[in-house]
């Protein structure tokens, strides 16, 4: 293009009438889709949650929360953190349901048992210094949950911040997804 010319910009026209037509087609043509998806996300969401592991206090990163679902003693609980340094009250942790009501916890310095077997030695201070203080012990009473990792590094119940889970703190049964 020679120099000094400036081209001329037709200004643009958004044809609205075009624009409901073809809205309309496609609609036509993939609404039903859409509608199903909407529903699945609803259904998705009333029932199941996505959670992430920020420590390396289990070996999985992700997994999916199927809301409401209790899980048995080995399997991963999802459950409301009730508060507390270093997390706000309302995070969701994931864990192993390891003791369930009537189960007893015992102590033997900072080594907690339970019904006798060894699961884990709590340690006096967290990695960012705060100061731990020791959890309950006793047998576990109705609707009271004991859960662990296997990281020495874990915030579970052998210290008090964690405590034992409460029924109303549980979202559901965790899957480790990866």
């Amino acid at each position: 293009m020679p120099t000094g010319i400036v081209p001329r910009v037709l200004p643009f026209r958004f044809n609205t009438e075009d624009f409901r037509r073809s809205l309309r087609a496609h609609l036509g043509r993939w609404g039903i889709a859409y509608f199903v998806v909407v529903l699945a996300a609803i259904f998705f969401k009333m029932h199941f949650a996505l959670g992430l592991n920020n420590s390396e206090s289990l070996p999985h990163r992700v997994f999916l929360i199927h809301k409401g679902e209790l899980p048995a003693r080995g399997q991963y609980v999802a459950f409301r953190w009730s508060g507390g340094d270093p997390y706000p009250a309302g995070v969701t942790f994931v864990k192993i349901l390891a003791g369930v009501p009537g189960d007893t916890v015992t102590r033997v310095k900072r080594d907690f048992f339970l019904n006798g077997n060894f699961v884990g030695t709590a340690k006096t201070q967290s990695r960012s210094g705060v100061f731990l203080d020791l959890g309950p012990t006793g047998e576990l009473s109705p609707g009271h949950y004991y859960v662990r990792a296997p990281h020495p590094d874990s915030l579970d119940s052998r210290y008090r911040l964690t405590g034992w889970v409460a029924d109303s703190q549980i979202i559901g049964r965790a899957y480790a997804l990866f």
